[in-house]
């Protein structure tokens, strides 16, 4: 199963870094060695506020068909509804994810809750 086509009422973004090493020597000097040109451990974390309880095991199902936090995915374009910058890195297929954490469900009312999924941007 692919990730639900929902869009989120929230999301909270953190780019990554870029993998780097610091030397420093004894007289305090400073260097950095790159390694790669990708950033790694970009944070996603969406919010899906009061969809229906059916809608909201659509995340569940799709946790498990990626075994938790084990398989990378792409999102879907929905993912990225409502936001009308540029440069902005979980651009469809520019960056796979995968969850860093289990969904987390509130049930707001019977028939009713907010899902909160946490990924992790994956190279």
């Amino acid at each position: 199963m692919a990730y639900p086509t929902l869009k989120p009422s929230a999301r909270t973004y953190t780019p990554g870094n870029w993998a780097n090493k610091q030397y420093n020597s004894i007289s305090g000097s400073e260097t950095r060695i790159r390694y790669g040109d990708k950033r790694y451990n970009a944070t996603l974390q969406l919010t899906y506020s009061n969809i229906s309880d059916t809608d909201a095991d659509k995340f569940l199902v799709d946790y498990d068909a990626n075994f938790g936090t084990y398989k990378k995915f792409t999102l879907p374009s929905e993912v990225l509804a409502g936001w009308s910058g540029t440069n902005y890195v979980p651009d469809t297929g520019a960056m796979q994810f995968r969850y860093s954490a289990p969904p987390n469900i509130a049930s707001v009312r019977p028939g009713v809750s907010v899902v909160t999924i946490q990924l992790v941007g994956v190279v």
